[in-house]
């Protein structure tokens, strides 16, 4: 049977806040090297896990999660140092002999909730970051990838006191409300889908606590004429049929310029099976839907157009081969829902004005991706479309990039982490004027004369 922990003792982790224990650059830093240890001592066990719950390829696996990770905990513990130091500001002419300094200041006690999709990374990534500004914090992994999660339980309880880190295990829908509404965390960093984030967001609320939310959406490949186009294909397959399409930045749909439409299709359905071989199900390099629900939800999008690559599926294993589509209706739930599975659906658009309204009929995707060779166009899309981020040809890039603050926006999410980001994302700016050894002019005090004016005005105009 398995175990699970749905309790957390949250004021044990205040307590230890309020103490300092979390303050010095020491503890911050012996932490995280803590993080790094344990993750190397649990690696075989967290990708045994991955594949168990998702039979997610070792490669991906390594990829897209412990190296994530791995990379994560190097800059910080590299920059930590820095990150922790005042900021000098300029200093008005009117505030003159003070000085002015922004300090970092951790914000206490946060909660962090992560998706199955990679339920690894989207774990630990805020976790370093909530760690590295000198917070305490509650972690929530998902239930839907349960091998995983019992073995983050275990990376993170021998890498921390558990008055410091604290894993809560359990069905999300039943451990995070009452969670949420028995103790007032100082942030909130979910990371799934829009339904549910807006529940957090609207209980969160009501303490007035802030969220950061990485959702989803549906985001675009645009393919222009001038494009390289085997490149293009290849970047596109490979962001699309990656973790069998459940990523939140993966190709969603792809706009394809007519001009080119014929031979992208058909170099599409060579790089499929050059990826995956003539059989995909027997590829030891492609991963399965996560559970029973999601295999039937994807699995419906087939009747949404033309089959035009794959189509075959096996309940039993949760498999769906990479599959694309053509003829899809615009209004059909393919093209009105996040796919969040290895179904492609192929648009034509033969103006960029006419690419930009089939966008904007889902507005703020999390990516946007742009292949051409014409700046024009590319700038034509990054400029005019809102987006969290991207990539001009080429996909998913930006993700790994520690120095890339990462998130979305509108619908797809609001706050950036990553690097530094975490870091200015679990600390409070606070600002401090010190007052100068020097005599002051005095001109702000009483009683007011015309001549404090005259210098009041020089001064600040």
């Amino acid at each position: 049977m398995e175990r699970t922990s749905t309790t957390v003792e949250t004021a044990t982790l205040r307590d230890h806040f309020h103490s300092g224990a979390t303050l010095p650059y020491r503890t911050r830093r012996d932490a995280l090297r803590a993080l790094k240890r344990a993750l190397k001592a649990n690696e075989e066990a967290l990708l045994t896990a991955l594949h168990a719950d998702m039979r997610k390829p070792r490669f991906e696996a390594y990829m897209a999660e412990i190296g994530q990770v791995y990379a994560e905990l190097d800059h910080a513990l590299l920059n930590l140092q820095a990150w922790m130091e005042p900021q000098r500001v300029p200093n008005n002419l009117s505030l003159w002999p003070a000085t002015g300094s922004v300090r970092q200041r951790p914000l206490g006690v946060v909660l962090l909730i992560a998706p199955w999709n990679y339920p690894a990374v989207l774990a630990l990534n805020p976790l370093v970051g909530a760690v590295a500004a000198g917070n305490c914090a509650v972690v929530k992994p998902s239930e839907e990838a349960p091998r995983t999660a019992q073995v983050l339980e275990q990376i993170i309880t021998q890498a921390f006191a558990k008055e410091h880190v604290a894993v809560v295990l359990g069905i999300g829908s039943e451990v995070v409300p009452p969670l949420i509404d028995s103790f007032r965390f100082d942030h909130i960093f979910f990371t799934g889908s829009l339904p549910v984030g807006r529940c957090i967001l609207a209980q969160a609320a009501q303490q007035l606590v802030p969220v950061t939310l990485e959702l989803g959406g549906k985001s675009p490949a645009i393919v222009d004429r001038k494009v390289n186009l085997p490149r293009a294909v290849k970047r596109i397959a490979w962001s699309k049929f990656f973790n069998a399409g459940q990523t939140c930045i993966a190709t969603d749909y792809a706009l394809v310029h007519t001009d080119v439409m014929a031979p992208f299709l058909d170099a599409l359905a060579k790089q499929i099976e050059a990826f995956y071989g003539t059989e995909p199900q027997r590829s030891p390099d492609y991963a399965r839907l996560v559970n029973a629900k999601h295999f039937e939800r994807v699995k419906r999008y087939l009747a949404n157009g033309t089959v035009r690559v794959g189509g075959q599926h096996d309940a039993a294993e949760r498999y769906i081969a990479p599959i694309v589509l053509t003829d899809v209706p615009l209004d059909s739930p393919v093209m009105r829902e996040e796919i969040f599975g290895p179904v492609l659906p192929l648009i034509p658009w033969s103006s960029p004005e006419e690419a930009e309204a089939i966008i904007r009929r889902n507005p703020t995707p999390l990516a946007l991706y742009v292949f051409s060779k014409d700046r024009k166009v590319q700038r034509y899309f990054t400029d005019r479309i809102a987006f969290g981020g991207g990539c001009i040809n080429h996909c998913m890039l930006h993700f790994g990039d520690v120095h890339l603050p990462f998130g979305g926006v509108g619908t797809s999410g609001m706050g950036r982490y990553h690097g530094k980001a975490s870091f200015d994302l679990f600390s409070s700016q606070q600002s401090i004027v010190e007052a100068g050894a020097l005599p002051e002019p005095g001109v702000q005090y009483p009683p007011y004369r015309a001549w404090k004016e005259k210098v009041l005005r020089r001064v600040l105009d």
